[in-house]
């Protein structure tokens, strides 16, 4: 008891702080790592007693934490502390050596933590690499300061080490201990800064989705931490400090909308949210700018991403909120939360940016000094997915630090190129609007141009040719081998483009001309597919009319598209709304008389720019309309395409509607390819019916609509272990 000197409550952050801390004390969250080298004739005493002189001066420095069986977490003050040194000698190792063995030893110091009970909550370690040379590391907790008052302290211990080696006194100004801060908050009016976030944060009820993570069951329980750097060039730099002056902004205001606009381009929101550190220092305060302690508060930065918003008027508007809530930025981030809609279980923001520096220049001119100070790093941890630092040096750098749990190094890597490209857009393109700057880095940007004209000459390759043409010709290859299986029935490539060629010429028959509409109404079956295959060899276009539609939908695509023929089976004959101008064609009654046609191919004049089907919207806007689909069309789509494999290996399903344009996805890509494809023998698919059919018949490839794919998912997942291709979408 006789060595406290004070003990007082916790700032706001500190308790944040102090329950990440505890909350999860094996992830090294907020521990902080300061190192550098220094070079000179380095006098260990002399620069051991100017620490102990600065830690004695500022209170904090001295501070531990308490808060068990207590209403409210204290801060207690030692009088003295006794400061924890380790020095080591690695001349005897070469470079490589020590470099190796420097990172063991971080990551083994950050291992010990610190116990929050016991000051003082730093300790520090010199490392002599050579003669003069020296690795200097200060490990302490966040709690206690922050970057901008290590920079005072650290000014503070090189200026009074600096005096004393040259054997001078240096009377340092007096300075305000941290406990007049805290006096300072427990005085403010927080109803004012209440209202103030309420209003900020009005309609917000999701924290901004990062999108980019790793998919759930690629998740690992473990969190654990990696940095990748963030570097521009000395030319961009320039250009975004020139920018920034010439519009009277901070070149903070210009990375936080660089950020905010990556966010909305990778979540796809307009409104978007992310944290940012403040120096929480208030104006107001006399004396602040020099006072050691914790003072940074995080606070939600929230963006409306309009593509047509200009980019200096916006980002202008950025800086004006940030002047307005500084008078606010001591507000507890855990009550800001409290004020938007977002439940308090869930996190205000994923990501924050923290902008950042730690120069030391000694008040010493250059000459005087026997110490120079270089290569410093701070290796920091927060409690978020994603911390972006930047340091706004004469060469912008930082880092994103980023939980590897929640993210691989592939996709940051793309986040740095994206953020740097995004940049140097805003410093070169100032005039554009929101909307115009490109994510891409310029390797991507040719990674781009390189697929975009392999795609070109993979199309410029296709054969565009008819597609029962491109059928008949995959029948001349696989004559044998099996097309379509419907229940407990097979045909091959040879009997299937028979039974469609004796249709067709008997189509032909019927004085059909080039691109008649010909409606097709049966059920899904290998009828249906013949009677397709052979409207397409007669030369005439289909028009798929599904059975289970309402009679007075059919009636109006009947009407709309003016079929004279309509081909149907022999129990939906008579359900079909046609007029006395149209001919009704019952398939099942009429195919004794239709196998006395020929079996051989049929020569017509139709061409790719011909129709091939025409299929209608579904409505949900208004009047159903019909699309038209030339043969062209299909086979650009059927051909020129990369997202997935087509060969003779596989196996598909068609389940769709006849009335959907799914139908060509499933029935064609087998067909043209050489491969089998599934009728699904039930109107409406189910995932017990699916599973069914996926497992006795071997089915690989499959579309899927996203509702059943869901539905497959929270059912039977399982059923899907055997495909290999899925397509989803709708």
């Amino acid at each position: 008891m006789k060595n406290i000197e004070d003990l007082y409550e916790l700032s706001p952050m500190q308790q944040g702080m102090l329950f990440h801390t505890l909350y999860s004390p094996e992830s090294e969250v907020y521990f902080e790592q300061l190192v550098c080298t220094l070079s000179g004739k380095l006098n260990i005493s002399l620069f051991q007693q100017a620490w102990q002189k600065i830690v004695a001066r500022h209170s904090v420095l001295r501070s531990s934490f308490y808060w068990s069986e207590i209403e409210k977490p204290l801060q207690m003050v030692s009088k003295q502390v006794e400061l924890p040194w380790v020095i080591y000698d690695w001349q005897d190792k070469d470079k490589e050596q020590q470099k190796k063995e420097l990172e063991q030893f971080l990551k083994s110091d950050r291992a010990l933590g610190f116990e929050l009970e016991q000051a003082p909550l730093m300790r520090f370690t010199l490392i002599q690499l050579a003669q003069d040379n020296y690795q200097f590391i200060w490990s302490h907790h966040h709690l206690l300061l922050d970057g901008w008052s290590m920079q005072i302290v650290l000014q503070e211990v090189f200026d009074v080490y600096e005096a004393d080696n040259r054997g001078e006194s240096l009377q340092l100004k007096p300075c305000t201990p941290y406990r007049e801060y805290i006096s300072w908050l427990q005085q403010q009016d927080s109803s004012q800064a209440q209202e103030f976030w309420q209003k900020k944060l009005q309609g917000f009820a999701a924290s901004t989705p990062l999108v980019v993570d790793k998919l759930y069951g690629n998740k690992t329980a473990t969190e654990a931490y990696q940095e990748l750097p963030i570097k521009l060039s000395l030319e961009v730099t320039d250009q975004l400090q020139s920018l920034a002056k010439k519009h009277h902004l901070t070149l903070n205001n210009l990375v936080q909308g660089a950020w905010g606009l990556l966010l909305s381009r990778y979540s796809g929101e307009t409104d978007i949210v992310f944290g940012a550190t403040v120096s929480g220092r208030p104006a107001s305060f006399t004396g602040v700018e020099s006072m050691v302690g914790l003072f940074i508060n995080t606070l939600p930065i929230r963006l409306q991403v309009s593509t047509d918003a200009e980019l200096l008027p916006w980002l202008q508007d950025l800086q004006s909120q940030q002047v307005e809530q500084e008078q606010y930025a001591y507000y507890s981030l855990a009550e800001i939360q409290k004020q938007s809609d977002i439940p308090a279980e869930m996190s205000l923001f994923e990501s924050i940016l923290v902008f950042e520096n730690y120069p030391v220049d000694s008040s010493a001119s250059d000459s005087e000094k026997s110490l120079n100070i270089t290569d410093f790093r701070c290796f920091e941890r927060t409690n978020y997915p994603l911390t972006v630092v930047v340091n706004p040096e004469q060469q912008l750098r930082g880092r994103i630090v980023y939980d590897t749990s929640r993210f691989d190094q592939e996709t940051i890597e793309r986040m740095v190129g994206h953020f740097q490209a995004l940049l140097t857009g805003i410093a070169t393109q100032p005039e554009q609007q929101l909307g115009q700057f490109s994510l891409l880095s310029s390797a991507e940007e040719q990674q781009i141009i390189l697929e975009e004209n392999r795609n070109d000459s993979k199309i410029k390759n296709i054969d565009y040719q008819c597609i029962h043409i491109l059928f008949e010709q995959q029948v001349a290859k696989t004559p044998d081998a099996i097309a379509l299986i419907y229940q407990n029935e097979q045909l091959t490539y040879e009997e299937l483009n028979s039974r469609a060629n004796q249709l067709a010429h008997y189509l032909q028959t019927l004085e059909v001309n080039l691109e008649d509409k010909i409606g097709i109404c049966i059920e899904r079956s290998p009828l249906m597919v013949i009677s397709i295959l052979a409207i397409l060899k007669a030369g005439c276009a289909y028009v798929p009319l599904d059975p289970a539609y309402p009679s007075a939908r059919l009636a109006l695509m009947i009407e709309d598209v003016q079929c004279p023929i309509l081909l149907t089976q022999s129990n939906l004959a008579d359900q079909l709304p046609v007029n006395n101008t149209q001919r009704v064609i019952d398939l099942e009654s009429e195919w004794s008389s239709i196998t006395q046609y020929s079996l051989e191919n049929l020569s017509t004049e139709v061409n790719p720019d011909n129709l091939a089907y025409i299929i209608y919207t579904s409505g949900s806007t208004g009047t159903p309309k019909g699309t038209k689909v030339p043969h062209r069309s299909f086979i650009g789509f059927m051909f020129g395409v990369d997202y997935i494999d087509l060969n003779a290996n596989q196996v598909w399903l068609q389940h769709s509607s006849i009335s959907w344009d799914a139908l060509t996805l499933e029935l064609f890509p087998p067909l043209l390819h050489g491969s089998r494809c599934v009728l699904y023998p039930e109107n409406i698919p189910t995932p017990e019916g699916l599973s069914k059919i996926i497992r006795e018949q071997g089915v690989n490839t499959l579309f899927l609509t996203c509702a059943l794919f869901n539905l497959m998912i929270d059912t039977m997942p399982e059923a899907l272990l055997g495909v290999k291709q899925l397509i989803t979408g709708g």
